[in-house]
């Protein structure tokens, strides 16, 4: 007869019984100050929204979702600065997305500290930060990316650019950093392939946050004879951009991948109508019950406009990972975030287990007179919308990656 060991025994409950109840805490560090404000403030809005969901749905089983903002003023310096506050104070997961500088910034250290501090691992949930190289030669386990990256993005845009023969002449504008870099480089190249015939009249770079007037860029566009205008402006960058061209009455279409954020809506207004398009991975007007009740949820919670489904995406996964793992350990969720698939607001997505990168769906859209059919929903109660000219399927932009990543033990 085996003998009765109570240590054992003790030991063997233990792990029968499920996790404790806990709180996934995540440290969300953007911009909640400065000119992008209005975008980080929006996006924090969408997260923590997306944790009363979880918390209300289970997602994460007993446990429980809490999403804190810290402002990073759109600064790396300032993210590290905020990075080092949150991990002291206990944080496993941080959430960013504006700015890839900035998410590359975080990634080193977060590399690094991880390296240093076994046991006590951090997970960078990156929703928007696009450049490929995270994904690609920076690529790192403790990184999960919830957005189509740069390259998967103009990969669409210039296939559904490429079918419209009317578009003879493009201009190129970006901000300069290593994200508005990529999109002029793989712009340039993609455009090459599919639409040798077309020209790019203009390519510029300008600061970040820092041009207050964009009638000299406007001006150069203008005098380039350019029909078609591209570029991965966001926030007040593309609202002054756009500001500037509705005032001089530029007549070239906008081909962009942030018209969706706050405040180019109000820009735009009814100067852009027919005349600006926006490729996104998911948005509002896109024929999807559970992201409509979503989008009914932030306006009446926030007076505000969603945009985002990362952040529904991200605690589906993290939440799922929690559930299936009964822990909260960083590496246990990790390993099981690679290769998940669950459906968020654009359908069902699915996460690369070679280089953590999401696949799914994306949109391309044009911006309507609400109609109250398919433009249901406007922004920023400009009376217009966005109405879906093509969805895309994920292996259209899939991209090949040079992601050679390095795991942990189990």
């Amino acid at each position: 007869m085996r003998a009765f060991i109570p240590g054992f025994a003790a030991l063997s409950l233990f792990c029968a019984m499920p996790a404790l109840a806990d709180t996934i805490k995540i440290a969300f560090i953007d911009p909640l100050s400065g000119p992008f404000a209005p975008v980080g403030q929006n996006q924090f809005k969408t997260f923590q929204l997306a944790a009363e969901q979880a918390n209300a749905g289970k997602w994460a089983g007993e446990h429980k979702f809490e999403v804190t903002g810290f402002d990073n003023k759109g600064s790396p310096q300032e993210a590290l600065t905020q990075l080092k506050a949150v991990i002291d104070q206990g944080y496993r997961f941080v959430a960013q997305g504006n700015g890839s500088a900035v998410g590359l910034a975080l990634l080193d250290a977060i590399n690094k500290h991880n390296e240093r501090n076994p046991g006590k691992e951090v997970i960078l949930l990156n929703y928007a930060a696009i450049d490929p190289d995270m994904t690609n030669g920076k690529c790192s386990f403790w990184h999960f990316r919830f957005d189509a990256h740069s390259d998967m993005k103009m990969e669409a845009l210039t296939t559904y650019i490429a079918k419209n023969k009317a578009i003879k002449n493009v201009y190129l504008i970006g901000q300069n950093y290593s994200f508005g870099q990529s999109v002029s480089r793989s712009t340039k190249e993609y455009l090459a392939r599919k639409r040798p015939d077309i020209k790019v009249v203009g390519d510029d770079l300008h600061p970040i946050g820092q041009v207050k007037d964009f009638s000299p860029y406007i001006a150069k566009i203008k005098a380039s004879g350019a029909d078609t205008v591209i570029t991965g402006n966001w926030g007040a960058d593309l609202s002054l951009l756009v500001r500037a061209a509705k005032d001089a009455d530029l007549k070239a279409n906008f081909y962009t991948l942030y018209a969706v954020t706050s405040g180019v809506p109000t820009a735009m207004g009814a100067a852009g109508a027919e005349r600006v398009k926006v490729l996104g991975n998911w948005l509002p007007n896109a024929d999807n019950a559970a992201a409509s009740a979503s989008v009914d949820a932030f306006k009446k919670k926030f007076n505000d406009d969603l945009y985002t489904a990362q952040a529904h995406t991200a605690l589906a996964m993290v939440g799922r990972a929690a559930k299936e793992t009964r822990s909260l350990d960083p590496v246990k969720l990790a390993f099981a975030m690679e290769g998940m698939k669950v459906n968020s607001l654009n359908g069902e997505v699915s996460m690369n287990k070679v280089d953590h990168q999401l696949q799914q769906p994306l949109y391309i859209a044009t911006w309507t007179k609400i109609n109250g059919k398919d433009v249901k929903y406007d922004q920023e109660n400009t009376g217009y919308g966005w109405k879906i000219e093509q969805k895309i399927d994920p292996w259209v932009a899939a991209q090949p990656t040079s992601c050679q990543m390095k795991r942990p033990a189990k």
